[in-house]
């Protein structure tokens, strides 16, 4: 399989190319064609003429996303094969990203239909008269889209979706872990009747391309899914320009001693442990109310340690590889380290090449890497507290607020709670990742800004302008 370019709506190769390796045995899979700096300079060029030339319709962009979901549907089976190869994905993980893709192009898609101004209240005004005003959305121009590996076609959808319904371009720039998937959606949305020349992708180095997209003054818009430190460095570059960021995250969940257990548990470790807890909203940090330690823990690890991790072509897999050896090997260091110090570990802590088995620790510090620092494996630690203040404050207490989940059957505990959590998204008997796609998603102090859901992302990726009438 060859991951190509495209530019200026066409596909091509370059001079410069990368082997693919699957994630679970290393054996290769295809390869990656690696962008030039003429050839990134070619994409954005190519994007900038072809929305210029565009004369797509709201609804004729309503009908090519909804076409390009159903495609994606049909194709489900080789985009899970696909997704196995290149992020290590087992079934049930690839069978979500495809069908929760589907759903993110049909809400874009109807975006499309929908998106208008509204009415200015000039009325209001000290002898205003005879006078209407309106506001209309226009695009932007050329959005620039830069996703992870850890989601390479649902978060990639987020952005290419929304961008296109509100009639930009979009460049593209996917994780090199993961580029054969983006060319995939490509594919599907030219196969849709996308003009090709509205979507350009390049692949490469981050630190070589990104760089180069975000001196090109062409791109007006920047939409990017990666760690605070990248994010930082885009903000710097982008000046004026917008931006959606969605950055990093310790994600914590609180359970609190009057909580059903029998429903937190599965969803905690599923939010803990799926995409083998490379997922920036995963449980890291979990508070466990000290009147129910004795009981829910327990029982928490028995259920963890059900959770088979290995091959992610073996049906009985729920926890696959790492996106490679070198993250599996910094995650293990971690809990050394934090064993080290006292921490202890109740169940997992191995690593087999780049698998990780499912890891609970408890007796941790907040000082601990794996308290601190986004882990991004399948490593979940327990704190225990007393009073729902003590856990709220120390959730509060990193860099960091994009998710947290809570689980109480008490509504003044959920409402207190929710107005004193400094997150994006409080998730009320759910884990921290609870997420559906026609919702905002975004986050606060370092963890960005800007909402993902594409009825919120398409306000973002257009221009809001004002037009009054005199009569």
């Amino acid at each position: 399989m060859m991951g190509r370019l495209l530019i200026a709506g066409q596909w091509v190769d370059s001079a410069a190319s990368q082997s693919l390796k699957d994630k679970y045995d290393s054996a290769v899979y295809g390869e990656m064609a690696v962008a030039s700096p003429e050839q990134v300079t070619a994409a954005v060029g190519g994007a900038v003429q072809g929305q210029q030339q565009s004369a797509l319709s709201p609804y004729q962009r309503f009908k090519i996303l909804s076409a390009a979901a159903r495609i994606v549907e049909s194709r489900i089976e080789p985009l899970i094969e696909l997704m196995r190869h290149e992020a290590g994905f087992t079934r049930a993980d690839g069978d979500n990203e495809v069908r929760r893709c589907v759903q993110t192009l049909e809400l874009s898609a109807e975006e499309a239909k929908r998106l208008n101004g509204e009415m200015a209240p000039l009325q209001a005004g000290d002898g205003v008269k005879n006078r209407i005003g309106f506001t209309m959305r226009s695009p932007r121009g050329v959005v620039c889209v830069i996703t992870p590996f850890n989601s390479p076609l649902n978060v990639l959808s987020h952005k290419v979706g929304p961008a296109l319904a509100g009639g930009n371009a979009v460049v593209i720039k996917p994780s090199e872990y993961t580029p054969l998937t983006a060319v995939e959606l490509c594919k599907a949305l030219i196969d849709a009747g996308l003009p090709p020349g509205l979507l350009a992708l390049v692949h490469g180095d981050g630190g070589v391309v990104g760089p180069q997209l975000l001196a090109d003054q062409r791109i007006a818009f920047y939409a990017f899914t990666g760690s605070t430190r990248v994010g930082k460095e885009i903000q710097r570059a982008a000046g004026l320009r917008r931006t959606q960021l969605e950055l990093g995250s310790i994600s914590s969940t609180i359970v609190c001693h009057d909580a059903d257990i029998d429903l937190a548990i599965p969803k905690i470790l599923n939010a803990g442990f799926r995409k083998a807890g490379q997922v920036c909203t995963s449980v890291q940090r979990l508070y466990v109310d000290r009147r129910i330690a004795d009981q829910f823990v327990p029982k928490l690890v028995a259920a963890a340690r059900k959770m088979k991790a290995g091959d992610p072509a073996d049906p009985a897999t729920v926890i696959g590889p790492l996106i490679s050896v070198g993250h599996a090997k910094r995650a293990k260091s971690w809990v050394e380290e934090a064993v080290a110090r006292g921490a202890q570990i109740l169940t997992g802590g191995e690593c087999v090449g780049a698998v990780m088995q499912p890891t609970v620790l408890t007796r941790v510090a907040d000082d601990m890497k794996v308290m601190c620092e986004e882990i991004f494996g399948p490593v979940l630690s327990i704190v225990e507290f007393e009073g729902i203040d003590a856990a709220v404050a120390q959730a509060n207490g990193t860099a960091f607020g994009l998710s947290v989940g809570l689980f109480t059957s008490n509504l003044h505990t959920a409402f207190h709670a929710a107005r004193t959590l400094r997150f994006g998204g409080v998730h009320v008997n759910e884990a921290s990742s609870a997420r559906v796609d026609a919702m905002p998603f975004g986050g606060v102090k370092d963890s960005g800004f800007g909402w993902e859901g594409p009825s919120y992302a398409i306000r973002e990726m257009t221009e809001e302008r004002l037009m009054t009438v005199s009569f």
